[in-house]
């Protein structure tokens, strides 16, 4: 019997502020956070943009971000969205909305970490993926050691991350993200492998992220039990046709 799922939650906007010239970090608050569970830092919830009426064929637009941050003491939840020249319509409500306004939230949806028993870490992802790839480095043990690779727009994107001292974190500039782009691929190309098994994680936009995932298994012989390889967005598609081109990508 399928499990049946919980209706969505109504959440309000407490305060907004600006991460970085291109991420924008929405809190939200109100009584719709009641139960919501704690440790979600890293999970995937679902914005209800629209809710078309019962009686309609109309599917509802909802678009997949990342829980940034949720603390159960003050019941804040965090949600950063990236701000770039063709703007979603989750990316323009945000840009738009002010404390008190209001959005129904579907999840939370389970988290992805990496293996934190692991020998090293490589996490590879854009500006999308970098709320999750925050929660897992916060997550890593003081003694962790590898590397993460992150691209942003500009230098002023870059953000203080609470990094173990032995992740080495590299910036990878990329002014325009929406057009196709091997900056990613190539900084991973570039690394000294370190010996030991590695867990591995990467997210972003379909196409980089496919080509990160194809080159750590074709060529680095990275086992699939310690790679997590997921895209978030696709360029020129909406989350439905996104969707459809998740499910019939290569298995490489």
């Amino acid at each position: 019997m399928a499990k049946k799922k919980s209706p969505p939650r109504q959440l309000t906007v407490l305060k907004r502020s600006n991460v970085s010239p291109h991420m924008l970090r929405i809190t939200f608050g109100g009584p719709g956070l009641q139960g919501f569970p704690d440790d979600q830092d890293s999970a995937y919830i679902k914005l209800l943009m629209t809710e078309p009426p019962e009686d309609s064929d109309e599917r509802p637009v909802v678009r997949t971000y990342t829980v940034r941050h949720y603390d159960a003491a003050s019941s804040e939840l965090d949600v950063d969205f990236v701000l770039h020249d063709s703007e979603g319509p989750a990316a323009n409500w945000a840009k738009n909305c002010v404390p008190g306004d209001t959005i129904k939230v579907m999840g939370p949806g389970p988290k992805k970490l990496v293996d934190y028993s692991a020998d090293w870490f490589l996490l590879v992802g854009d500006m999308s993926a970098l709320p999750a790839i925050s929660a897992n480095i916060e997550g890593m043990p003081e003694d962790a050691k590898g590397f993460a690779i992150l691209e942003v727009i500009e230098e002023a994107d870059r953000q203080n991350l609470k990094a173990p001292a032995g992740l080495e974190i590299q910036w990878v500039m990329n002014p325009q993200p929406e057009e196709p782009s091997e900056r990613l691929l190539n900084a991973v190309k570039a690394l000294e492998w370190r010996p030991g098994r590695p867990s591995i994680w990467v997210a972003g936009e379909f196409s980089a992220a496919l080509g990160v995932r194809s080159y750590l298994k074709k060529e680095r012989g990275v086992d699939r039990k310690d790679l997590y390889a997921s895209s978030y967005w696709q360029m020129g598609k909406s989350e439905d046709e996104h969707r459809v081109s998740k499910r019939n990508a290569p298995d490489d």
